[in-house]
């Protein structure tokens, strides 16, 4: 696991491919502050921190629209990681650029705090973009 950031994106990304109703994975600061993003722009349901045995989790309940008794569409069509290990992408507040035409955010990491690029345009902030979400 050398980049957990992609891997909890991954996880997200299977689980809602899968069907499954929920998805769990380690805590971090910066995958609690992604998820709470992906909560307030209605990508996925709720997130709760859960203390396991003897580590802290982070467990994601995801969202899907129904079509029809047997048919439901998941709320994410799409995850992808931006900026890597092995290369760092950094944006210019003016830079940020919108994700499948406003249908999508970009979650960026500013000196602020983790944000959507929305509101980092809003308030004049640059940072690192870690992934886009549609």
């Amino acid at each position: 696991m050398l980049d957990p950031i992609a891997e909890m994106l991954t996880r997200v990304r299977n689980a809602q491919s899968a069907g499954h109703k929920d998805v769990v994975f380690s805590a971090s600061k910066l995958k609690l502050a992604i998820s709470n993003i992906l909560v307030k722009e209605g990508f996925v349901a709720s997130v709760s921190k859960e203390k396991n045995e003897s580590f802290e989790i982070v467990k994601i309940v995801l969202k899907y629209y129904k079509v029809s008794n047997t048919q439901k569409l998941p709320a994410i069509k799409g995850l992808k990681r931006v900026s890597k290990e092995g290369q760092r992408i950094y944006v210019k507040n003016k830079d940020i650029r919108s994700v499948k035409n406003n249908f999508g955010i970009s979650i960026i990491s500013t000196p602020q705090g983790v944000m959507t690029g929305f509101d980092a345009r809003k308030l004049g902030l640059g940072g690192e973009v870690i992934c886009e979400v549609w």
